[in-house]
């Protein structure tokens, strides 16, 4: 099978949008139409219709390699009542005023077998980072197992997380996750960096999205120096900044090349005039013309950047990130919420950073916070499983979950009299921006969600692992996704036979977020997160700072006058 690769990064990907305004799409009532389309997807032209190979056997497999866009389509909704639900008491948020909030729900907790579960899942999910790891070079790859070559530099930044992880629970000694650790930083740090095609590994502090799982190098000429993917990688950098804070040889070590690695990327040099971040650059292309604006993932980039010590973005920047929230703001599926279609927007920057009872600007304006915001995505995203419009198989409460993930292929099936297609690897979602729908599940969806809204997500897992068994639940934990409507040859439903770094991260974390608020916990002593969010305008909760505008700091009220709006 040929590799052929997309040069934008791995989250959102391109979107088989119908020709036409106001077609219906994907076979459901959910409506896809050329108004989801926002000024980053122009002149992508052939890049955005490039494939990122996945390993099938017997089925002609194509994956899809994301695009990481904030598509949004004008959102009419009003502040209708909005039902929540509080976090299980062991998370519990700080009060946040949330105008919406009509009713709450008793905090969650586990029972025996769901713990059971829970540990299970959690320890299996650390063993694909630890087993799929280089031991001695740290490389992780994008997914195993697999007979691609590529290494993730996103699934690097969950690895390094993973090992700290795996240090607290006991998985393994703290002494192997510091050397492991140490490994990977040594090596980052060794790889060459400059402005090449094919001798470089990344470029002014960036890191190319996928690099050779045997040389560190860009692995070909189509992958870009990716923005998100490189803060994906500095999250798990930054992690291992703080967590190894012993006075040893070693652990000052880490501490050293964690600080250089995040300091030497130059975030001005990524950002477009209009002080946004560019999605990426090649030596081929220059800077991609796709940017990070509205709600999604980006999130992460915009607050690291902006705690940055020697290569910081101003608070501008984040303003003009905000510029396009209140388009998709609104009423979905029974929820009033900061839309994001695919629920992967809703968890990377989620993972390492804890957003509860802390407000930017715009947040105070809404009555919430990002994290509330979060937990009706998976509230939403479960209503729309339940009212189930494209008639997708075994959809319910406990089975749900829409987000980027694999997918049976791109085929066309007649399934009990009906025509349906079937995506690979797709940014699935639902929510106002559109509506991406075959009836492929991905585990990753609830089990990210965990922390948020763990009386939804855990019977999800519960009921999923219960009704598939072992076809989707094996050595690493869930599969990256499974199909129940996908019917071929004998088999009952298509299940995958892979893990996806970018999707295992967040099982992990949130899961050790929801039990113990470790990772959360971790970030929160590090002064670039902590100042990247004063910095966006961020206060209250854990910041200790008054949640009134009055206390930002000049260049944040500066920021707030000259507003970023295109």
């Amino acid at each position: 099978m040929a590799v052929t690769w997309i040069c934008l990064f791995w989250v959102v990907p391109y979107l088989r949008l119908p020709e036409k305004r106001g077609v219906p799409a994907l076979g459901n009532k959910g409506w896809a139409t050329v108004d989801m389309v926002d000024k980053r997807f122009s002149g992508q032209g052939s890049l955005r219709r490039k494939r990122r190979q996945g390993a099938r056997p017997g089925v002609g497999f194509r994956v899809v390699l994301s695009l990481g866009v904030g598509l949004f389509a004008a959102a009419g909704g009003g502040l209708a009542p909005t039902v929540t639900h509080a976090a299980e008491a062991s998370i519990s948020s700080p009060a946040v005023s949330q105008k919406t909030v009509s009713t709450a729900a008793a905090p969650f907790k586990p029972n025996a077998a769901d713990q059971a579960l829970l540990e299970d899942l959690e320890h299996r999910t650390f063993q694909w980072f630890w087993e799929s790891g280089d031991p001695q070079t740290g490389l992780v790859p994008d997914r195993y197992p697999s007979d691609q070559t590529q290494a993730s530099v996103a699934s690097i930044g969950f690895g390094l997380t993973a090992y700290g992880i795996g240090a607290e629970r006991g998985y393994i000694t703290r002494a192997q996750a510091i050397t492991r650790t140490l490994n990977t930083l040594r090596y980052l740090s060794r790889l060459p960096q400059n402005a090449s095609a094919e001798d470089a590994s990344g470029y002014h502090g960036f890191f190319y999205h996928f690099l050779d799982h045997k040389t560190g190098l860009r692995f070909n000429k189509d992958i870009e120096l990716s923005s998100i993917d490189t803060a994906l990688l500095m999250q798990g950098v930054l992690f291992t900044e703080s967590y190894y804070t012993q006075d040893t040889p070693q652990e000052r070590e880490i501490r050293t090349l964690a600080n250089r690695l995040f300091q030497n990327v130059d975030w001005p040099w990524m950002r477009r005039p209009d002080q946004r971040l560019s999605m990426g650059w090649s030596p081929e292309h220059q800077f991609l013309p796709n940017y990070w604006e509205g709600y999604s993932e980006g999130m992460m980039a915009y607050v690291l950047a902006l705690g940055s010590a020697t290569h910081p973005l101003q608070p501008a920047s984040w303003q003009a990130w905000l510029a396009t929230n209140d388009k998709r703001w609104g009423e979905y599926s029974g929820q009033t919420l900061l839309n994001f279609a695919p629920l992967f927007g809703h968890q990377y920057t989620h993972s390492w950073i804890d957003f509860r009872g802390i407000q930017d600007d715009w947040n105070r304006e809404k009555g919430i916070d990002y994290f509330e915001n979060s937990r009706r995505a998976a509230y939403a995203q479960r209503s729309y499983a339940m009212a189930n419009p494209g008639k997708w198989q075994d959809y319910g409460p406990d089975v749900w979950g829409l987000t980027a993930s694999d997918g049976p292929g791109e085929v066309t099936e007649t399934v009990n009299g009906q025509t349906r297609h079937f995506f690979s690897y797709s940014a699935r979602g639902a929510g106002l921006d559109y509506t991406q729908d075959d009836g492929t599940i991905a585990p990753t969806a609830a089990g990210g969600s965990v922390a948020f809204a763990p009386e939804i997500a855990v019977p999800a897992l519960r009921e999923m692992k219960k009704r598939y068994g072992s076809h989707i639940y094996g050595r690493y934990g869930f599969v990256d996704a499974f199909n129940p409507s996908y019917h071929k040859g004998n088999t009952p439903f298509w299940s995958d036979t892979a893990y996806l770094g970018i999707d295992q991260g967040p099982i992990l974390l949130m899961l050790e977020n929801r039990r113990s608020g470790f990772v959360w916990n971790v970030m929160k002593s590090n002064p670039v997160i902590r100042q990247g969010l004063l910095r966006a305008g961020f206060r209250g909760g854990w910041l200790g700072t008054s949640s009134t505008s009055d206390t930002a700091p000049a260049e944040q009220k500066s920021a707030v006058r000259t507003n970023q709006a295109g």
